[in-house]
């Protein structure tokens, strides 16, 4: 593999890692308007609540916010209750990860089936197909997903797939919505979907 090679397979997996944040951060941000009661907000809240779902092990629960288990300890024991921003980060995205499950589930099961997602992005993207091409550009758009490509998008999250993975399955969806209205090209369409710097969903 040549430098140029090796330097254009760093920059699309920096694209794909950089799409997979906008969508994990979209994804967060939708799910929490559907919360029916606040999540835990203090650290101390968020800790005794992660307990309870790690079974009452704190080793556990240190080893998934990747602090010692003291540190958890004094959390829990409220001798400490100002974390620092990563630990912040981490207490708010697994508390609200596991809080009402059957809530976010009953959404995505309704656009996996019959809803479909809305992505309203900010982004470069184009296409070439069958020859000729709609250059990149960066395009400020709002498209309706349907409930098939949310559903493979919903479980390529759900099942942890790799940046690249997601990248393309969110790609897909989006071009399938936008370019491929009345079903021409599907098998020659070539998609562009990269400098990603704003990315929304609703259910």
């Amino acid at each position: 593999m040549t430098e140029e090679e090796k330097a254009e397979k760093a920059e699309k997996a920096a694209q794909a890692a950089k799409t997979r944040a906008r969508f994990m951060e979209g994804l967060a941000r939708v799910e929490r308007t559907l919360f029916t009661r606040p999540a835990p907000k203090s650290a101390r809240a968020q800790m005794k609540f992660l307990r309870k779902r790690e079974k009452g092990s704190t080793k556990s629960l240190a080893a998934r916010l990747g602090v010692s288990r003291k540190t958890v300890q004094r959390y829990l024991s409220g001798a400490s209750t100002k974390p620092n921003k990563r630990l912040q980060e981490a207490l708010v995205q697994e508390t609200e990860s596991e809080w009402q499950p059957q809530v976010k589930a009953q959404a995505r099961q309704h656009a996996s089936t019959s809803g479909g997602l809305v992505i309203s992005f900010r982004a470069t993207l184009g296409f070439t197909a069958n020859g000729s091409s709609d250059d990149d550009r960066v395009r400020d758009l709002s498209i309706a997903v349907s409930p098939s490509h949310a559903a493979l998008i919903l479980a390529a999250q759900e099942e942890g797939a790799t940046d690249s993975a997601l990248h393309d399955a969110v790609a897909e969806a989006i071009a399938d919505a936008y370019f491929r209205q009345g079903g021409g090209g599907r098998a020659s369409l070539k998609v562009n979907f990269t400098d990603v710097q704003r990315l929304d969903i609703a259910f």
